[in-house]
């Protein structure tokens, strides 16, 4: 087993059968003292944090091959913090896919002059390059193709499959009185087919309940 990357939350491995490996680690993300799902900075660890992304993923993962949705999932040792998953390539360096329901975060710190915050924004979908040091800058459509990162065929697939996932996790999560705001997906290609790759946790999405924002493992308790 190699180690190939170690990011904010997650190890990942190669092993020898061709397969990867990802380590939930226990660590957390957040910025000015306060957790914040998706943020590029590490706060510190709390005990059973990864254990519970690594439950939620396979929850969604496990819906999502019910629904036909290709992923890169195989299976889960929940005892182990891992997950295996098949091999896939990723879009240039990778790309971050945001689907967003209502207007929220960094969309209202950009767009607030116009916008209200919790406004709809039925599944509008924006395009980061995952690039910790720049900031995971946005990226236009225009830009993707002509720098290559996706063909106009591709981008339109991701676009759809990003939208249609996200429709399952927020149904899955109002059928228990939860209101999915936002949620970032990663997507690969296993040969010419394109995937959903990563996890899909409450690290990568924000959840809430009678108007109060849900923590990553509180969240866990409550779907699975």
């Amino acid at each position: 087993m190699r180690l190939v990357y170690e990011g904010k939350t997650k190890r990942v491995y190669e092993l020898e059968d061709g397969r990867y490996l990802l380590y939930f680690k226990d660590d957390v993300t957040g910025e000015d003292g306060r957790i914040a799902p998706g943020s590029n900075f590490v706060l510190g660890t709390l005990k059973g944090k990864g254990q519970a992304s690594l439950k939620l993923s396979r929850h969604f993962f496990d819906l999502l091959k019910k629904e036909g949705v290709p992923t890169h999932y195989i299976e889960a040792d929940i005892e182990k913090n891992t997950m295996a998953v098949r091999k896939a390539k990723t879009f240039g360096r990778g790309l971050e896919v945001i689907c967003r329901f209502k207007a929220y975060g960094s969309f209202i710190e950009r767009y607030g002059d116009y916008v209200e915050e919790f406004q709809p924004l039925d599944g509008l979908v924006e395009i980061t390059l995952k690039d910790d040091e720049r900031g995971d800058p946005l990226i236009n459509d225009e830009a993707l193709v002509k720098l290559g990162l996706l063909t106009e065929e591709e981008l339109v697939q991701v676009k759809e499959i990003a939208r249609k996932v996200a429709t399952i996790v927020r149904d899955d999560l109002a059928s228990r009185g939860l209101d999915l705001v936002d949620i970032k997906f990663e997507f690969g290609k296993i040969g010419d087919e394109i995937a959903v790759i990563d996890d899909i946790s409450g690290d990568n999405m924000r959840v809430f309940k009678n108007g109060q924002q849900v923590s990553a493992c509180d969240l866990t308790d409550i779907v699975v």
